[in-house]
């Protein structure tokens, strides 16, 4: 059994590849290159993901759930341009920002892992309104002193909810298949 989400790394540079070739990116301005925007790198991405698992012969005893689009939330800048996460309250749902790129990305996950035959634990729409369900300034990283942490979910609360939501997930799935 596997969970898997990445989507994150999908919001830096990244250059496409198909068959070798370069055939565009994410976030580069390079010149000669075509600039795509990072919900195509995250559609194939579990796309291939997706299909390998489904083509493995070997793999028929696997059982793969996707958990959709993790949110951060950086208020007033991002991780490196002085954002915070410093709110101390979840955000009621009234308050959410539907406009936000992550409905975007939880709606590619959707639709692929479903024309997958994949099960999808969609925790975006709840998780955007744990503001204070990230560590903030006082995570304790060594190396990066001083900036905000507001994509780990770190507090208690957010990640028992994932266990949850997965737990009854497993069990529905054993159900439909004893």
């Amino acid at each position: 059994m596997q969970m898997t989400t990445g989507e994150h790394w999908y919001l830096r540079v990244n250059y496409l590849y198909e068959g070798g070739n370069v055939v565009g990116c994410v976030y580069c301005n390079a010149p000669n290159i075509t600039a795509f925007g990072p919900g195509l790198a995250l559609r194939r991405s579990f796309q291939a993901a997706f299909k390998a698992v489904n083509d493995c012969k070997k793999c028929n005893k696997i059982v793969t759930f996707l958990r959709t689009f993790s949110p951060s939330h950086f208020e007033h800048g991002e991780w490196n341009t002085g954002g915070k996460c410093n709110r101390t309250r979840p955000i009621r749902p009234d308050e959410v920002d539907r406009a936000r790129p992550d409905w975007e990305y939880r709606n590619i996950q959707v639709e692929v892992a479903r024309d997958a035959g994949k099960e999808v634990i969609d925790v975006t729409e709840m998780m955007l309104t744990r503001f204070d369900g990230h560590p903030g300034l006082f995570w304790g990283n060594k190396w990066m002193k001083g900036y905000s942490d507001c994509t780990h979910w770190c507090m208690p609360g957010p990640v028992d909810t994932w266990n949850e939501l997965l737990l009854e997930t497993i069990k529905r799935h054993n159900r439909i298949s004893s």
